[in-house]
């Protein structure tokens, strides 16, 4: 029997900023309801991968796929099979709320109906009624994220992209996100999360990738024995680039 298609497909992707790669050669595939943590220190690349997956920046080389099908070839991929919450959700401060939900999913290709059975599921789920008509700017900094994550959940993407998600959230909304995480890969989401918080990947991952100075260093599943072995892989990379530095 044929092995199923993976949701992402990154094949020696390569993204260079002023004049150094900040992203080298780097190869993963990730399968439907499979939650990978990227992991790095503060200027691994994370970031950088988040954005090309997201298909806010083409890689200098290489390819990225969606589904089996190329980005570069059918870019309106990323707009309608991806969410993506960057580490700072990009919000109107003008517009309300449910203005924003509305906006995403228009752009996403929802509307009418479909777009109004959408917005009414997300608003339930992340409990975002209370603030639907509340504008944007006036939010706090976990109610903005809240309302990030509502938007990269909207149209129920195939592959879900977080970048640092649990920045700025009080531990009972991490424990909220970490729900919404397994239940969305219990229902079959590809989901890549970004973090430099080890604690973070085994808490809610099922398999890690480690990044340093753009390159793949580690990539293997989480089990309950081996949090200890994770972090002196992890200790052990960073350090081993900073000696190099």
């Amino acid at each position: 029997m044929t092995a199923p298609t993976a949701v992402l497909q990154l094949d020696h992707i390569t993204r260079h900023r002023a004049g150094r790669p900040a992203v080298a050669d780097l190869s993963l595939t990730l399968d439907a309801g499979q939650v990978l943590g990227l992991l790095g220190v503060n200027g691994a690349g994370k970031s950088t991968t988040l954005a090309m997956i997201a298909g806010a920046l083409v890689p200098d080389g290489g390819a990225i796929k969606l589904n089996g099908k190329d980005f570069l070839e059918q870019p309106e991929l990323a707009r309608r099979g991806v969410g993506w919450l960057p580490e700072r959700a990009p919000l109107w401060p003008e517009l309300t709320v449910r203005e924003h939900l509305d906006a995403h999913g228009l752009l996403r290709g929802l509307g009418g109906a479909v777009l109004a059975k959408a917005r009414q599921r997300i608003v339930e789920r992340l409990e975002l009624g209370a603030l639907s008509r509340r504008l944007a700017g006036v939010l706090s900094q976990g109610q903005r994220q809240r309302l990030g994550l509502a938007c990269a959940l909207l149209h129920a993407p195939s592959l879900l992209v977080l970048d640092e998600p649990a920045n700025a959230l009080d531990p009972v909304q991490v424990a909220a996100l970490r729900t919404v995480i397994r239940e969305q890969a219990a229902a079959g989401t590809a989901i890549i999360l970004s973090t430099h918080l080890l604690a973070e990947v085994t808490a809610a991952c099922d398999r890690v990738a480690i990044l340093h100075e753009g390159q793949l260093r580690y990539d293997g599943a989480i089990t309950d024995s081996d949090h200890k072995m994770l972090e002196q892989t992890f200790f052990d990379i960073a350090m081993r680039g900073a000696q190099a530095a």
